[in-house]
């Protein structure tokens, strides 16, 4: 994702990866409304929901009974064009962005073992290890987006704080699976016992896939092996399957590198954070995380912006990082809990309270909100100098609300003027004030169910966060301040919506 935004901005960019090729395995899986954005914003939305598999709905459970179903397709709806839960395997998420890197002319050195890596504070030198032997590539930034076991965290001295769980899981991706709900996330509980399940994409016979993943115990990994997941599965929950295309074990980490730069030397992913599956988080956490830097990258190696504003990479997502945390090692802990409280709760709790959720929630303002949560909608970065004096606006900071006609303008990926609902005169204004800045203006005729404000003007950044909002007679030293961009005198003719 890094390397694709860059490329496409015009940044000439390189990509070693020790492995031989894009990632076989499905690892990750699910993909939420931000992500999708993301991916249409890139252009290859298309490509994405010809692979995905459309999760219906969340069926919760104690033991082999399954409670009513939550409908997660309309989740969303109205805050996003592309509401509910996807299901993307990593492989397949790698294979996309990879075709598409070489489609807009960047490279992947495949066999390419990092070995080494020099700074100083304006350049860096990785020493890497291939069939042929060792080289030296010179860059003016790296970014580490090689997993938890990051040999570039590792090689920059940065800790990664945190805990590893006691207990240990098991992963089955099965086929011919029988006792879940097909194109479900299903969650069941026990006294003991926990699994979760993702669907996935049926194998080549039309077999029906699950990603199957329990908790064994606080043994050691290697005790736990694929007979012992299918007769657990079986006896705990009554579920059973055919025949299996993965197999692992794993303990769940909890940590976060103490920074995400050293220098010109940056973390993304599970390089820089890694967490529990709750959620599904994992996967959309990283590709933010890429689309965020990216474009921080571009503006600074363009000279638009100074090596100073790469320093809000690590403002606004080492927060998010650190919720995401927090609150799914939260979830977890009650989740796989064994006391008697826990289990009770688990156990009666979703009997009553998901019938009057599915009824009520969709209704309501908390609805949109849960929503706006799991879809990664709301995240919100510290971008508001009136937030300090408790008038904060309600949507700098945040990812553009989407009134259902103003994402087409982001796949520019340039930094931009918006108004909405205003009149011949505020467009006029805000014309004068774009072209001051070299910036194109988009006047679009409503605000929709949004809180964007009728006449306020916009800045929108390449990533589609709304970097502030002011009225035309300070917009143009404000949203210069601001944005902290030397804004290029290239202006391009906006448009009407």
């Amino acid at each position: 994702m890094l390397a694709n935004w860059l490329v496409k901005s015009g940044v000439r960019v390189g990509i070693i990866d020790g492995k031989d090729g894009p990632t076989v395995e499905s690892r990750a899986l699910g993909v939420h409304s931000r992500s999708m954005e993301i991916y249409d914003q890139l252009g290859v939305a298309d490509l994405v929901l010809g692979q995905v598999v459309r999760v219906e709905s969340m069926r919760q459970g104690f033991g082999r009974v399954a409670f009513a179903p939550v409908p997660l397709t309309d989740l969303g709806r109205g805050i996003t064009p592309y509401p509910g839960m996807y299901v993307l395997e990593q492989s397949a998420n790698e294979r996309i962005l990879a075709d598409n890197l070489q489609a807009l002319g960047g490279w992947v050195r495949w066999r390419h073992r990092l070995v080494d890596l020099h700074r100083s504070e304006s350049a860096v030198r990785a020493v890497v290890e291939s069939a042929e032997g060792l080289r030296t590539i010179s860059a003016r930034f790296a970014v580490g987006c090689d997993g938890a076991s990051s040999a570039v965290r590792s090689l920059c001295g940065i800790p990664f704080e945190g805990r590893t769980s006691r207990q240990t899981f098991y992963l089955v991706d099965a086929v011919g699976v029988s006792g879940l709900a097909p194109a479900s996330v299903n969650i069941r509980q026990g006294a003991a016992e926990f699994l979760l399940a993702f669907p996935m994409k049926p194998d080549d016979a039309g077999r029906s896939g699950q990603r199957l993943i329990g908790v064994a115990s606080d043994d050691d990994v290697a005790a736990v092996t694929e007979e012992f997941a299918r007769y657990r599965l079986a006896e705990a929950f009554g579920v059973t399957y055919e025949d299996y295309r993965w197999f692992s074990t794993y303990r769940l980490h909890y940590r976060i590198a103490a920074r995400f730069r050293a220098g010109p030397i940056f973390l993304a992913g599970d390089a820089a954070h890694v967490h529990s599956p709750v959620g599904a988080q994992g996967m959309n956490t990283g590709l933010q995380d890429a689309h965020n830097l990216a474009f921080k990258l571009a503006d600074v190696v363009a000279a638009r912006a100074s090596p100073a504003s790469l320093d809000r990479y690590a403002a606004e997502r080492r927060p998010v990082a650190l919720h995401l945390l927090s609150t799914t090692d939260r979830l977890f802990r009650g989740v796989v809990s064994r006391s008697v409280v826990m289990t009770a709760v688990r156990r009666f709790a979703p009997r009553v309270a998901l019938p009057i959720g599915v009824a009520v929630l969709p209704h309501l303002p908390i609805g949109r909100r849960l929503a706006g949560y799991l879809g990664q909608i709301r995240i919100r970065y510290p971008m508001d100098e009136n937030a300090r004096r408790g008038r904060r606006h309600p949507v700098v900071g945040r990812r553009l609300p989407w009134t259902g006609a103003n994402f087409g303008v982001l796949r520019s990926a340039r930094w931009q003027v918006h108004v909405y609902a205003a009149d011949g005169g505020r467009i006029h204004e805000a014309d004068g004030v774009a072209r001051h800045l070299g910036l194109a203006l988009h006047a679009f005729a409503t605000t929709g169910r949004t809180a964007l404000e009728p006449g306020t003007l916009y800045l929108v950044r390449p990533d589609g966060f709304v970097a502030a909002a002011s009225l035309p007679e300070d917009a143009v030293d404000r949203f210069a301040a601001l944005a902290g961009v030397a804004f290029a005198k290239d202006h391009q003719e906006g448009r009407r919506e």
